[in-house]
């Protein structure tokens, strides 16, 4: 069986690495992290070029193609350490686009498909990136079901975030603000799941080969350093850890276009997911600042942008400890009765 992208999809990541090479340079992503605000000319042309919609159906204004292709644009935006709020806005989408009603679908989807209104998704009881500037909100209880809100419906209250390109708010919402989401609020969050987790592959992907450039450069009594046992061990166990995370990620953004097994399958695939994506986007950037050796550590190096990604990413929408237990919950649940 081939596994390979196709040729469209191939076309599509070809297309963001071209441009996000050049509109997000690390040096650019720098300068948005010192003035910790977004880089408001990217977000534009990413709007122009229909990426906010590629998800979202076309009689809603969007390009009506798939998770698949949307983990991709994720990935690269996550390679580029984009300063923008398109996995916010993707993931909200997302969730509405799975568990929302009719009506809901067509007064958002528009919205955030064409890039006249960013949005955002997380929990009431945790941090919810890119929150201050969205204006729909969707918004997880403690319940576990998700409602949409505008922003004037919510009370936002921006905090310091680790990663100054991805800003984090505290979200609160009286319970009769906004509208629940009138689908499965548990299999919107696992397709949003799915966007965030790819996005942590980009990272990965970055930190692992800004790694493997420096310690084929660096020298050491005349020798790389990737030469020695200790680092070069180190790279392999990253890379590991990187193609686990992929692995992963676009079997999830798979089942999410394919519907097979039905929402139980996604839920297992999401968290799986989401579990190899936050353990690794985690260690593969803290291994890169290591193998970095001093001037890893030092402000003036890039490589700091991609750990403080990752470690934003990988608490969103829960972390790897969060999402093992889901996945063993799902696992007891789905072979008990076999077993028995």
């Amino acid at each position: 069986m081939n596994f390979d992208f196709t040729e469209d999809q191939h076309e599509i990541k070809k297309t963001a690495r071209e441009l996000l090479g050049s509109r997000s340079s690390l040096a650019k992503v720098r300068a948005a992290a010192e003035a910790k605000s977004y880089d408001d000319g990217l977000w534009k042309e990413l709007v122009e070029l229909g990426w906010p919609g590629i998800a979202i159906a076309e009689e809603h204004g969007g390009q009506g193609l798939g998770a698949v292709e949307l983990a991709i644009l994720s990935e690269e935006l996550g390679y580029a350490v984009a300063a923008s709020p398109f996995l916010a806005t993707v993931a909200a989408a997302e969730a509405i686009g799975v568990a929302g009603t009719p009506e809901q679908q067509a007064r958002w989807l528009p919205l955030l498909a064409s890039g006249e209104a960013t949005g955002t998704l997380g929990s009431v009881d945790g941090l919810v990136p890119d929150a201050d500037a969205a204006a729909v909100i969707v918004l997880i209880g403690e319940d576990g079901v998700a409602r949409v809100l505008s922003r004037a419906e919510a009370d936002v209250t921006p905090v310091d975030s680790i990663d100054p390109t991805r800003r984090a708010a505290r979200v609160y919402a009286p319970p009769t603000n906004g509208e629940p989401l009138g689908g499965d609020s548990a299999a919107a969050v696992d397709r949003a799941t799915v966007v965030v987790a790819a996005e942590l592959v980009g990272v990965a992907q970055r930190a692992l080969e800004m790694t493997l450039a420096y310690v084929k450069d660096r020298k050491q009594f005349d020798t790389p350093v990737g030469a020695y046992q200790a680092v070069s061990h180190k790279c392999a166990q990253m890379l590991k850890d990187t193609e686990g995370a992929r692995s992963a990620t676009y079997f999830a953004a798979w089942a999410a276009d394919a519907g097979v097994g039905g929402a139980d399958f996604l839920a297992e695939a999401s968290s799986l997911a989401k579990a190899a994506a936050s353990d690794g986007g985690r260690d593969v950037t803290a291994s890169a600042i290591q193998a970095h050796g001093g001037i890893g550590f030092t402000w003036e190096a890039d490589v700091h942008w991609l750990y403080k990604r990752a470690q934003v990413d990988a608490a969103w929408l829960g972390g790897s400890g969060v999402h093992r237990a889901r996945l063993a919950r799902l696992l007891a649940a789905r072979l008990q009765p076999a077993a028995a």
